[in-house]
């Protein structure tokens, strides 16, 4: 595959929609430790997360007709941290909304949900136990 200096190479990348991108990709980095990869004018921003990656775009015209608040419905991005509580305080003293406090879940992560101020939902998971899926009510998918 040809790679290109002006896109992250994460075989997946979220593009989010912000009324301000430039705000919007500050306060990720601020509240959520996110970096600036590439900035595209006003309108775009391109943030590295871990060895991953988000795009950040300013709201199109048309997009102004959605209510702010259910911008993000629906969807929400998952992030590996090494310190869930740490980062969650971080968060939480930048203004994010906590949906779900830092919680332990069978399946061996703990993880922790907040909300930003474009609406979007972010799940931060840090893993604190190897379990097999069948130990916890998952199924393996044998490749």
């Amino acid at each position: 595959m040809l790679w290109n200096r002006s896109i992250p190479r994460a075989t997946v990348i979220p593009v989010l929609a912000y009324p301000d991108a430039q705000s919007a990709s500050e306060w990720l980095c601020e509240a959520f430790g996110f970096t600036v990869r590439l900035r595209v004018d006003s309108h775009r921003v391109q943030l590295n997360v871990g060895d991953g990656a988000v795009i950040v775009r300013e709201l199109r015209p048309t997009e102004f007709t959605v209510p702010l608040e259910i911008l993000g419905l629906g969807h929400s991005c998952t992030i590996r941290v090494e310190d869930v509580d740490a980062h969650c305080s971080r968060a939480r003293e930048h203004g994010a909304r906590i949906t779900q406090e830092p919680t332990t879940h069978p399946y061996g992560e703990r993880q922790y949900v907040a909300e930003d101020p474009g609406g979007h939902s972010w799940t931060f998971s840090q893993s604190v136990i190897d379990k097999l899926p069948e130990e916890w009510g998952g199924a393996s998918v044998q490749l």
